[in-house]
């Protein structure tokens, strides 16, 4: 047993040596110290908030020693700001905020954003600002706190002060707005005056000016140079003080999944109006074609995909309703035609898509384009219709009485000018001058009333043209 014990304390030292000195590890045994970079260019919505809290997720769970988040975005939508700023502040790892690359900036969302990060950088050629926030029906034609009555007195309020005008509820975003990015500012010592008047007046500044105004706290020309100016800072990352050593660190980007992307791609609004209106044509062929399958289930798909796209996005009810009530009209109007239906459908789908969205924000505006695409597809579904019903206007009858006449009947028995014949699968009373014997075929003639009106069959022409 002993030689055994021996053997198994000589494997176990062996490990031990290996895991201390194996490639990627650190002086004190732990994992190699790393950056963590996360790219968001474009605009921010839901895509980009489940990018950066699966980043920070995953760099807490690695332990790294810092992520660099570098941002080109024009702006975005204010609830996925405000996702991604609580995601940033709740990280157990430093976060770098860096504008990047050359002709790049981080304006409205961005620069909360970057407001928000532990350091805030941008590379040269870059800028930021322009946060004031845009939301539709809010003119920008007089600034907040313009008019009669000082906006700073919370006082001055009446019993009989009406409801809240688009200036008011544009000033109530404002200093919302004005609130958040101080807040941010003063949580990191950065210029939080510069920072309302972005919010306020929509100014903007180069790299080296948001230097100068303490906007920032470094300009880097790059990932190396970026992680070299760092290092050595003191940053506050949950509640406790924090050195960052982070000169020499490998960089390694944190790739966006399949699940990201195609979140990205269908946020679009323009792409979930398409996707909706795919999934309407899909069901009608459907409908019309009962047992195609393939157009049900595209259809299906597409407009739970559509569905689910307009949930996130910060959309008016009243006009995805007015969407959805045209497009039930227009539904209605392929299988019931009436034309006043296809018309109120085409219109309701219009102003729906108008009214659809609450905000403006960068990168998530409807194209009016696309609007037209939509309305031409709807019209040309109404058109359809319309040319399907003069057709069956100007054809012979297909059904009921006006169809019966020429039809064959069987003579099931007869007695002087009436009896009884087989058409149609169903037993007639019959009439007619010609007598016939049970078992003849004749002819309908006409239909009164629920008699039938018999003639005694044709005899085909002949190869030679003539009757024989």
């Amino acid at each position: 047993m002993k030689p055994l014990r021996m053997a198994l304390f000589a494997v176990a030292l062996l490990a031990a040596a290996v895991a201390q000195f194996s490639p990627g590890r650190g002086e004190a045994g732990g994992e190699a110290r790393t950056a963590l970079l996360i790219e968001i260019d474009g605009a921010i919505g839901p895509a980009a908030a489940r990018q950066i809290e699966e980043g920070l997720a995953a760099a807490g769970g690695r332990n790294a020693e810092v992520v660099i988040l570098r941002l080109n975005t024009p702006g975005g939508l204010a609830t996925s700001m405000r996702e991604i700023i609580a995601d940033i502040l709740a990280s157990p790892v430093p976060v770098v905020g860096y504008v990047a690359p050359s002709g790049g900036h981080a304006a409205s969302a961005g620069t909360y954003i970057l407001y928000a990060t532990h350091v805030a950088a941008m590379a040269p050629g870059t800028n930021l600002g322009a946060a004031t926030p845009v939301e539709i029906g809010m003119p920008f034609s007089e600034p907040p706190g313009n008019g009669d009555r000082d906006p700073g007195n919370k006082d001055d309020k009446s019993p009989t002060q009406p409801e809240p005008t688009p200036d008011a509820m544009r000033t109530k975003v404002t200093n919302d707005a004005v609130a958040l990015i101080r807040s941010l500012a003063e949580l990191h010592g950065r210029n939080a005056d510069w920072g309302e008047k972005a919010v306020r007046e929509g100014v903007s500044l180069s790299a080296n000016a948001a230097l100068e105004a303490r906007v920032i706290d470094l300009v880097a020309r790059d990932t190396s140079d970026l992680l070299q100016a760092v290092d050595g800072r003191k940053v506050e990352v949950g509640g406790s003080m924090r050195v960052l050593a982070t000169k020499g660190l490998p960089v390694e980007t944190l790739e966006p999944g399949w699940l990201i992307r195609f979140l990205s791609v269908i946020t679009d609004p323009n792409i979930a109006v398409l996707l909706m209106l795919i999934g309407i044509y899909g069901l009608v062929f459907e409908f019309m074609s009962p047992g195609a399958v393939a157009p049900g289930v595209i259809g299906t798909i597409s407009l739970l995909l559509g569905l689910y796209t307009l949930n996130l996005l910060p959309i008016d009810y009243a006009g995805l309703a007015l969407m959805l009530l045209g497009i039930l009209f227009l539904i209605v109007e392929a299988f019931y035609p009436t034309v006043v239906l296809g018309v109120g459908g085409l219109a309701a789908f219009l102003l729906g898509a108008v009214m659809l969205l609450k905000v403006e924000a960068p990168g998530y505006r409807l194209s009016w384009t696309i609007i037209a695409i939509a309305v031409a597809l709807l019209a040309g579904l109404l058109l359809a219709t319309g040319r399907h019903v003069w057709s069956a206007r100007k054809g012979p009858a297909r059904m009921g009485a006006q169809a019966m006449p020429g039809l064959p009947a069987e003579i099931l028995d007869w007695s002087g000018g009436a009896g009884h014949v087989l058409a149609q699968g169903e037993r007639w009373r019959a009439q007619s001058e010609e007598s016939f014997a049970a078992g003849e075929k004749a002819e309908i003639e006409s239909v009164r009333g629920l008699t039938l009106i018999v003639r005694r069959k044709r005899a085909q022409i002949q190869s030679t043209g003539e009757l024989p």
